[in-house]
């Protein structure tokens, strides 16, 4: 594994984290399209290894039939899952000085720019 990949697994779990732990989201919605652009996973890949970043907290038993497959890269979904411990960490707790309503219009722009992204993009 190349520096660039290390860090950006890193760097992409961070990101999700910190946006978790501030407007309560990250995982499917920030980590499957990111995934598919920053690695070039495929669809079915990303998700599967999205599921295996959120393993211990939310999906064993979902991410079974994608590791099955071959869906699933456990080496960045070990990275990233690291990365949005630590965001996570970071997120909520800068979420708990920031006002409701900042909170609120910022989850509303990345889901308008997530879903812009997703339309446009062939």
């Amino acid at each position: 594994m190349s520096p660039a990949y290390i860090f950006g697994g890193l760097l992409l779990g961070a990101t999700a984290g910190v946006l978790s732990g501030i407007i309560g989201i990250g995982g499917g919605i920030l980590l499957i399209p990111a995934l598919a652009y920053m690695y070039g996973m495929s669809q079915l890949k990303a998700q599967g290894t999205s599921l295996a970043i959120l393993l211990l907290p939310v999906g064993f038993f979902a991410v079974l039939p994608y590791y099955r497959d071959g869906q699933v890269d456990i080496k960045v979904a070990a990275l990233v899952a690291i990365g949005f411990a630590v965001g996570g960490w970071f997120g909520g707790t800068w979420a708990q000085h920031l006002p409701a309503i900042v909170l609120r219009r910022g989850f509303a722009a990345l889901l308008v720019i997530v879903a812009a992204k997703l339309f446009f993009t062939k």
